[in-house]
């Protein structure tokens, strides 16, 4: 952006664009991808450098690019779909597969001969994520890499697209869910053809312009409560939440809403956009 280079698509480590005799003139550079100048992150003091493991070879450089991908959870169906489902452990077992419930469902699994019986509370909701960028949004490991989940018979593409959690009044995370991408695919476009599919073991993204989304009454797509109490909480859900593909922002990534519990309902509202 500095050089009015427009997006980052990758980071680096190479001297083939040169920098190996350049003098070092500032450490420590932490950016969260919203400064329009270097020196605008956060950095080492001026006049201190601290570069470890420093060689001639060891220049960081980025690859820019004209477009870029930007998704934005859709905050509307994430409140107006939320609701609680208590269900049996015997009827989540693949979901115990892929870690989408609390820790101490797994502990009930080791100690309880008969935890099959026993529920688990679950606020479900659904996740839309439109792409509203200028490029694809495209899994970053390469498709030979994907996982084979048998029990649910689907590919994961990336290991983590969404994150679940609630935090209380103090800013403490009392609960903490993952949904992993199982499946990333144009399921809604307005102005433009869609191009992933993944029946098949077809090609997984979200075009430009397209919305994926994943429906509350599929696996995982909840957040386990079993253990909270009743009360008023903050709810956040991050798309892209370690921040491993580029895109334009991460400022929208992220939906924080106000989460009221009362052991009968729960309701999810207020939300704004912030980051992971």
């Amino acid at each position: 952006r500095q050089l009015g280079m427009k997006y980052a698509a990758a980071s680096i480590v190479t001297h083939m664009f040169g920098g190996a005799n350049m003098t070092r003139v500032v450490s420590g550079l932490s950016c969260k991808g919203n400064e329009d100048n270097l020196l605008d992150c956060e950095h080492d003091q001026a006049g201190e450098l601290f570069c470890p493991g420093e060689g001639v070879y060891d220049i960081a450089g980025v690859l820019c690019t004209d477009s870029q991908a930007d998704l934005e959870p859709d905050l509307s169906m994430l409140m107006t779909s939320a609701h609680l489902e208590d269900k049996a452990l015997f009827l989540l077992q693949c979901a115990m597969e892929e870690n989408c419930l609390a820790s101490q469902a797994y502990e009930e699994r080791q100690e309880n001969p008969y935890w099959q019986h026993r529920t688990r509370r679950l606020l479900r909701f659904t996740t839309a994520i439109s792409n509203t960028g200028s490029a694809d949004f495209r899994p970053f490991i390469p498709k030979s890499s994907w996982q084979w989940h048998a029990c649910h018979m689907h590919f994961h593409s990336m290991e983590t697209f969404s994150h679940f959690e609630i935090i209380n009044s103090r800013g403490e995370r009392v609960v903490e869910g993952h949904k992993a991408s199982f499946c990333l695919e144009d399921n809604d476009c307005v102005g433009v053809d869609p191009h992933y599919d993944c029946e098949n073991y077809g090609d997984q993204g979200i075009t430009a312009g397209c919305k994926d989304i994943y429906y509350y009454n599929i696996d995982c797509q909840w957040i386990d409560i079993t253990e909270l109490d009743v009360g008023t909480y903050i709810f956040k859900m991050s798309i892209n939440p370690e921040y491993k593909i580029p895109e334009i922002t991460f400022e929208n990534n992220a939906a924080l809403c106000t989460l009221y519990y009362s052991q009968m309902t729960a309701v999810i509202n207020n939300c704004t956009f912030t980051r992971p």
